[in-house]
């Protein structure tokens, strides 16, 4: 058979058998990620028992964190899609070149950075929060927190390399038995179980890093015993896969950086407004970002799928690949938003006990459903053109949408114009479809389709 005739029969797969290698690929990334969420939410609960002051030290340090983790995050896309290309082009013995590549990035970001923050923790968590009380507990959750991100970054790069390959299982399996290890420790260490020392707060964050390094362990043997063949240790990386690789990082991970802080700029708009719209607002910010999730999963798989068919050539391929995906967002986010757009009262009376809470909620919540299913698109395609190595593009837009048109804008409507929580999640329904729509423009011009990975 030849290599014309292979590809062709590949884009006539029956649209079930699409949707069978779309899930298979999805499904365990979207797991992985919900367990997450679930994770943290437990972790929470468990540090609420010991009061107030050790749970907002918790929530400071981990925000805190999530800013430092966001500048080594782009590894894990930069590894995926150029493990994704070569697998397309059926390099076998060069798919871990990338992996290779990003554990050295890695290692000479994540070290030095991690020792910096150890050393300068207390005025590094001032700057967010200026209660004396929380900022004890937010240090010493931090710190430990902290110990943890060369394992971080070295996971996010082992995890591209096998979601790029397709072994998206893998992620799942591993990420549960982190999870067990996280609880298990962290309960012991939390309240002094079994003969461990109680550290409160601080043993929320130990726990969390015991697990990181077994999930270290875990991948790094994984990948010892079933990756060699690719490439993995096989030397050091050269200056092209070192800086291929940091190319498709850099953009990814400063997006991530600036997007969390606009969110730290949304709610200090809403501190505004009001204690009544923060409370409100960090509850229908934290649904949305937990019902998004299967849409990432979904355009996660899009990465590899556009990735492995442009290695192979086959673009008109990669294009109808990240409309296949698409259209199951489409449908997953739509189920997950119908009971908000239907029982609002409900689902906010789960997280808000006070009844005007609840009424000021209602409205924002039901618009929150219809920007869940508008950001499918934007979305998947954001995911698939990192997996094409337009991470530049994608920065650009992100950015662009979310500083210059929807935070001035939230401020003017909702502050200056006085329409208040409404009126901000009205400004950010229109910058939805404003996000979605582009990414379907930048799609559609298939510009993406001749870049180098």
């Amino acid at each position: 058979m030849t290599e014309s005739v292979r590809f062709a029969g590949a884009g006539m797969l029956p649209d079930a058998c699409r949707r069978r290698t779309i899930l298979h690929l999805a499904l365990p990334i979207i797991a992985g990620m919900l367990t997450q969420s679930l994770l943290n939410l437990i972790d929470a609960a468990l540090v609420g028992s010991l009061g107030e002051v050790p749970l907002a030290g918790v929530g400071i340090g981990g925000y805190a964190m999530f800013l430092v983790t966001a500048v080594v995050f782009g590894l894990s896309s930069g590894v995926q899609a150029q493990t994704a290309r070569r697998h397309g082009e059926e390099a076998w013995d060069h798919r871990a070149v990338a992996l290779n590549a990003g554990l050295l990035i890695a290692l000479a970001i994540a070290l030095p950075l991690a020792l910096l923050c150890l050393w300068q923790a207390p005025a590094l968590l001032a700057l967010i929060n200026q209660d004396p009380a929380v900022n004890t507990e937010a240090v010493a959750y931090f710190r430990w927190r902290v110990v943890s991100l060369l394992p971080v970054a070295m996971i996010f790069c082992f995890r591209g390399y096998w979601n790029g390959i397709q072994e998206t299982g893998l992620y799942l399996r591993i990420i549960l038995v982190m999870h067990l290890v996280n609880v298990v420790a962290s309960v012991g260490l939390i309240f002094g179980l079994a003969g461990l020392p109680a550290m409160g707060a601080a043993g929320a964050g130990a726990g969390t890093t015991l697990s990181l390094y077994v999930g270290l362990s875990i991948w790094a043997g994984l990948s010892l015993r079933h990756a060699t063949a690719s490439g993995f240790l096989a030397g050091l990386p050269g200056r092209g896969p070192l800086g291929t690789t940091l190319r498709l990082a850099a953009p990814h991970s400063f997006q991530q950086i600036w997007f969390a802080a606009g969110y730290a700029v949304l709610f200090a708009i809403l501190g505004q407004i009001g204690t009544a719209s923060v409370a409100v607002g960090h509850v229908l910010v934290n649904l949305s970002l937990l019902l998004i999730l299967p849409g990432v999963g979904l355009g996660m798989a899009a990465m590899s799928l556009v990735g492995q068919a442009l290695g192979r050539q086959a673009h008109r391929e990669a294009h109808r690949w990240g409309w296949d995906v698409v259209h199951l967002a489409w449908l997953f986010l739509a189920a997950l938003a119908l009971p908000m757009m239907l029982f609002p009262g409900p689902v906010l009376g789960l997280f808000l006990h006070d009844a005007e809470l609840v009424a000021l909620g209602i409205l924002p919540l039901r618009l929150t459903a219809v920007m869940i299913v508008l950001d499918a698109a934007a979305l998947v395609f954001a995911q698939a053109l990192l997996g094409a190595g337009a991470n530049r593009t994608v920065m650009t837009t992100t950015l662009t949408l979310q500083w210059l048109v929807f935070l001035p804008l939230a401020w003017w409507v909702g502050v200056h114009l006085d329409q208040g929580l409404a009126g901000i999640w009205w400004v950010q329904l229109g910058y939805r479809c404003l996000n979605s729509a582009w990414f379907v423009m930048i799609w559609q011009r298939c510009r993406w389709q001749c870049l180098p990975v």
